[in-house]
């Protein structure tokens, strides 16, 4: 008999996980593919507090959102880090005196202590505006931080498994009953195998799917449902230099960012917001979105883009709460928990969200489920850091410098990615490896055996997809006969 059972191994199913296990419980995590295989690796990777949100007026969510911001920064300085985002004045979209009220509010809402405040940028001393065009000449300059999703979400549930949860990825909850005051549920592993386990609370955070999974508990109401936005990114080669990111306002009121993307060598722009109906399962961009994106860009930037130059795409669909608003741009990103204990047995089900309030969610969820279970520890996943995130200070770049000079052996760039990928414990990874010989076969782009040892046996990972796309992202890096290459070893080893 487990305490909780959560469903989906996104975000906020992995941080549940974690704080539920760090407070004494016997939880299980199902994940019908790999962790974070879906919404939770398709966002804009960031850790922020929704500037635009201020427009709608949810100032709530921007305060719950700015505290949190350097609450996860100092957790995880290793997968997160700061950015500073450059905002062009367009005066055909919003009137500056707005834009700087809002930003004087985004300032102070959340109580900041360690990013710095927004700036005013002129073209004639700042060379931060030389890649747009000449008509913008003044722009905002303000601060939030950029995180690697994926690599959150896997994190969240190594803590869990290390604090003694059961994490169970390619395992689909197909059904859900109360037996006797507790739950009773029916996992299927790998499509086929089949197995059942008894749980005295779920936890439905099963993302797009959130109505499917309620549906098996029969929790679903009219009133509280799920509402799919798709939202799709491309990624060229870089557009510009330097480690800051642009803010562009369209002029159809929607805004996209620009972002330096895996150390500067791509450019990631997104995101799209389209209302979506049909399998999650299998979402991908539109020929409609990849022009939208290029014009937009185009809109800024002196380097014009068009769908060639576009390497590689993705998209997810976000599992908002349904607040009935008529423009998918202005539903609400906020969290809904609706909680039923029908004859003893307490269901809580996960309703929209965003990363940056994952850890906050969780402590919520725990709260909702906290006269259910005697004993129940104190909140704690504020002041713990994330594995590999007990750095000093949360100072990333003394760290790397310290380690510097111990792995002098390792050719920089691929140091750089390790450390910024598994932090204090690329030991772990690293072994007793004293040379690049020692890291064993190297199937392309930095990535070695000793890595892929690692991600299998730690970080959950079984496939070259759950590698190349989920726990790095190397896919960007490797030649098609590179990734073919990982991908046959890991299937003959699969068969041995």
């Amino acid at each position: 008999m487990y305490d909780l059972l959560v469903i989906g191994g996104g975000i906020n199913g992995a941080g549940i996980a974690r704080d539920a296990a760090g407070r004494g419980l016997k939880v299980l995590l199902c994940e019908k593919d790999d962790l974070a295989s879906h919404t939770s690796s398709a966002s804009t990777k960031l850790i922020h507090g929704g500037l635009r949100y201020l427009e709608y007026y949810d100032f709530a969510l921007v305060r719950k959102a700015l505290i949190e911001r350097e609450v996860l920064l100092a957790s995880a300085p290793h997968i997160i880090w700061p950015m500073r985002f450059v905002l062009p004045q367009n005066p055909k979209v919003r009137s500056p005196l707005l834009v700087r009220i809002g930003l004087f509010l985004y300032d102070h809402l959340g109580g900041r202590k360690i990013l710095p405040a927004t700036k005013i940028l002129k073209r004639r001393n700042s060379d931060r505006l030389d890649p747009l065009v000449s008509k913008f000449s003044k722009a905002f300059e303000y601060s939030d931080c950029w995180v690697d999703d994926a690599r959150l979400v896997v994190l969240n549930a190594v803590d869990a498994a290390e604090r003694g949860a059961t994490i169970m990825t390619r395992t689909e909850c197909t059904g859900l009953e109360i037996e006797d005051g507790a739950w009773s549920a029916s996992l299927t592993i790998d499509g086929h195998a089949k197995m059942d386990v008894q749980a005295r609370a779920v936890v439905n955070a099963a993302g797009p799917w959130v109505d499917r999974v309620a549906g098996l508990a029969s929790q679903l109401s009219n009133s509280e449902h799920v509402r799919l936005v798709k939202g799709s990114h491309i990624i060229t080669k870089a557009l510009f230099p330097g480690e800051q990111a642009y803010f562009f306002q369209n002029e159809d009121g929607r805004i996209i960012f620009a972002i330096p993307y895996e150390n500067g060598a791509f450019t990631l722009i997104g995101t799209t917001d389209e209302a979506f109906q049909s399998d999650p399962q299998n979402v991908e961009i539109s020929k409609e979105e990849i022009d939208y994106l290029c014009d937009s860009a185009n809109a800024y930037f002196h380097q014009n883009i068009s769908p060639e130059d576009v390497v590689a795409t993705y998209s997810g669909v976000r599992p908002l709460y349904d607040d009935k608003a008529s423009d998918a741009s202005a539903v609400t990103r906020d969290y809904v928990l609706s909680t039923s204990k029908d004859r003893g047995a307490p269901i809580v089900s996960v309703y929209g969200g965003k990363i940056t309030t994952y850890r906050k969610l969780a402590e919520d969820v725990m709260s909702e489920l906290g006269d259910v279970f005697d004993n129940l520890g104190e909140k704690w996943t504020k002041m713990y850091p994330l594995p590999g995130g007990a750095i000093l200070d949360a100072d990333f770049d003394a760290f790397a410098d310290i380690q510097a000079e111990t792995l002098s052996w390792m050719e920089s760039e691929l140091r750089h990615r390790l450390l910024r990928q598994y932090g204090t414990r690329i030991y772990d990874l690293l072994s007793d490896a004293k040379a690049t010989r020692d890291l064993g076969h190297h199937y392309g782009g930095g990535l070695y055996q000793a890595e892929v040892d690692y991600l299998i046996n730690n970080e959950f990972a079984r496939t070259a997809d759950d590698i190349l796309f989920r726990r790095t992202k190397l896919y960007l890096h490797m030649t098609e006969a590179e990734k073919a290459g990982l991908k046959e070893k890991l299937e003959l080893e699969a068969v041995a």
